[in-house]
């Protein structure tokens, strides 16, 4: 970090002591006061802050000091990370023309050498570090920048207006051919960006916060295997490399299919079918290390939300993982796991082996129009069908969904809704087979 923050080993006569700042920045440096002070009781000098709750003798608190301190800090770390580094740095003319009044708010003029793209890099890096993002999440940032890099090569705050929004709306639909949900998605990350720049003082510009187009939505199907599918599967032999297999689509046409990368297959089929029985996220099996494994059970802290997991193991799950105990092949790793592309690409070629070929329409919307696609449901079917699956069948067989919740670690029945209400559904439709008999 360029900046540091500390407190002078002299308070003043209220036992406050004055807080300082060492801006360090292409070998030079520079120190100087904030401009605020604190008794170094309320001081979390890990941190570099101010404790949460803590007033001054001034009466200012912790959120009016700690704001100022992520503004110093922000504004120099920036500069410190501009892709081309600026000529003849200043930076004791920097702080005064950005932070010269010290109890003031700061002023939101831009150094000149700070571009748009130089505090989008800054977001990302901050607010990366702040919430863990995953690599996932960095690379939807990547696309977003891209994206807007195609739109307007010359890409500024100026440019989102409401007319600029609009414009962008229409540039990802028609130039990139997006669906409405995608196309919502790209403006709640810019929104994401705008809103952090704004509350720097880096954004002036707020058109984008009464900006809510209408994009209509057609709700998404929760694509699953039923339990039959998935024993199905869980017992399917690969066949050897290069073997040629005949099957039958959903039509009951037949045709063959040429055997391709068995091991790797089979390992595919093992990772699916141990997290379809144990609801794990693609992200906690890739990361799920053999000192993760328990007496009869499994303890994870789940990557995307941080909450550790107890997880009970079935006899199949068992059998999966004994099956790569000993294997020394994978180091530390309780599975042989592949990236998240590649086992996506072999389980679609798994599940067509496997004839999982039930068709499956669905519905999306491209401005006002309204498509269905109906595919093989092989062709939908990647690593988080497995987390849906585990949830579906458990609430099919009549698990309450308070204790589903505690295995797959979700926080609320809104997020659970979609699964309760599949399985209300399927439960009302055999029901009915008595009226039949």
């Amino acid at each position: 970090m360029p900046v540091k923050f500390y407190l002078d080993n002299r308070p003043g006569k209220s036992g406050d002591a004055p807080i300082r700042v060492s801006i360090a920045l292409f070998g030079d440096r520079f120190i100087t006061s904030t401009g605020y002070a604190i008794n170094p009781d309320k001081w979390n000098a890990e941190k570099m802050r101010v404790k949460q709750g803590a007033t001054n003798a001034k009466k200012i608190n912790y959120n009016t000091i700690n704001a100022k301190l992520g503004r110093i800090a922000s504004y120099f770390e920036a500069i410190e990370g501009a892709p081309t580094r600026p000529e003849n740095v200043d930076i004791k003319a920097l702080f005064a023309a950005e932070f010269g009044r010290p109890n003031g708010p700061a002023s939101t003029g831009q150094p000149e050498f700070l571009t748009f793209w130089d505090y989008y890099a800054m977001f990302c890096r901050e607010r990366g570090k702040q919430n863990d993002w995953t690599k996932a999440t960095y690379q939807k940032f990547d696309a977003l920048k891209n994206h807007l890099q195609d739109f307007n090569p010359r890409t500024g705050f100026d440019t989102f207006t409401e007319y600029g929004l609009l414009q962008f709306v229409d540039f990802c639909r028609n130039d990139l051919d997006m669906k409405n949900s995608t196309i919502g998605k790209q403006l709640g990350y810019l929104k994401w960006f705008l809103n952090w720049a704004t509350a720097k003082g880096y954004n002036t510009r707020t058109d984008y916060q009464a900006f809510s187009p209408k994009l209509k939505q057609a709700e998404n199907k929760v694509v699953f295997l039923e339990w039959s599918e998935l024993m199905k599967v869980y017992s399917y032999q690969v066949p050897e490399e290069g073997v040629t297999v005949k099957l039958i689509n959903a039509a009951g046409e037949e045709y063959e299919k040429k055997v391709e990368h068995a091991g790797t297959l089979e390992k595919v089929r093992d990772v699916f079918c141990f997290c379809a029985f144990t609801s794990l996220r693609y992200s906690d099996a890739f990361n799920l290390k053999k000192s993760d494994v328990r007496d009869g059970y499994i303890s994870v802290t789940s990557i995307k939300t941080q909450d550790l997991l107890n997880i009970e193991l079935t006899d199949r799950a068992k059998a999966i993982l004994d099956k790569y105990a000993d294997l020394e092949t994978f180091g530390k790793k309780a599975l042989p796991v592949l990236s998240n592309q590649r086992m996506n690409e072999y389980l679609k070629d798994l599940m067509e082996l496997c004839e999982i070929n039930t068709p499956v329409t669905q519905t999306y919307f491209k401005g006002q129009e309204r498509i269905e696609v109906t595919r093989p449901k092989y062709e939908c079917i990647g690593t988080h069908t497995a987390r849906r699956t585990f949830i579906c069948n458990a609430l099919m067989l009549g698990i309450p969904p308070q204790v589903v919740m505690k295995w797959t670690g979700h926080n609320d029945y809104k997020a659970m809704k979609p699964y309760i209400d599949i399985a209300d559904s399927v439960k009302a439709k055999e029901m009915d087979k008595f009226n039949k008999l």
